[in-house]
């Protein structure tokens, strides 16, 4: 798989080392000369130039690219790379870093974007994971279908505890993806069964975890669905 990503900062270089440690072409695209450090990421193409420039962005092929990552400090700058990667080259998947929370709002489809990451909102929603029970937390935003990736840990005292996945009524615009129990990662079928304590990974759409949280979270002997 071949990824840019524009920025060549602390978050990109950290980006790209991982994508090279997995086998992946990286090209690492920056406007500052100060950001063209090619002796920490040696396995990746490097480009100076300024990846809001379709000078730029024809010269770095980005039509050969399957993912496009829009990894700079300014939010104004990733969203113009995502719509750019998007509407101009066709990438398949563009993902976009969002550095104000306050923008994130407007990193969608309309933008180009297909997952944006904003920093703040997932360190705010790990602390969440970790300390909370029985309440559901939004972990990731994917941008078409409005849908979220999010995770609830089940309650000791959950309707649900004992009861095998196929068996459960699950809300419409909803998929159980991943169990993680103990040191376990589990990918559901129909017979397995859900256990207090389990951590259970969905994606769903946004108008339907209010539903999904009220189901998992019944009390055993509550009628909620």
């Amino acid at each position: 798989m071949r990824v840019a990503i524009a920025g060549a900062g602390a978050v990109g270089r950290s980006i790209a080392g991982e994508l090279l440690e997995n086998g992946h072409e990286v090209l690492l695209i920056d406007k500052a000369p100060t950001a063209i450090s090619v002796e920490r990421v040696p396995m990746a193409e490097w480009l100076l130039a300024d990846a809001c420039e379709i000078t730029s962005l024809d010269e770095a092929a980005l039509q050969r690219c399957n993912v496009v990552i829009a990894a700079t400090g300014d939010d104004k700058v990733n969203l113009v790379v995502s719509l750019l990667a998007k509407t101009e080259y066709g990438v398949p998947r563009v993902v976009a870093r969002v550095n104000n929370p306050k923008n994130e709002w407007l990193f969608n489809e309309s933008w180009g974007v297909d997952v944006a990451v904003s920093t703040p909102r997932l360190m705010s929603a790990l602390v969440e994971e970790a300390v909370s029970v029985g309440d559901l937390v939004r972990l990731l935003r994917f941008s078409h279908g409005d849908a979220n990736l999010v995770e609830l840990t089940l309650p000791e005292e959950s309707a649900l505890a004992g009861t095998q996945v196929g068996d459960v009524e699950w809300p419409e615009d909803t998929s159980l993806v991943t169990i993680i129990r103990g040191t376990r990662v589990l990918t559901p079928s129909g017979e397995d069964s859900l256990e207090a304590g389990d951590e259970l990974l969905f994606v769903a759409a946004q108008a339907r975890e209010e539903q999904l949280e009220d189901l998992l979270s019944a009390r055993k002997g509550s009628t909620a669905r």
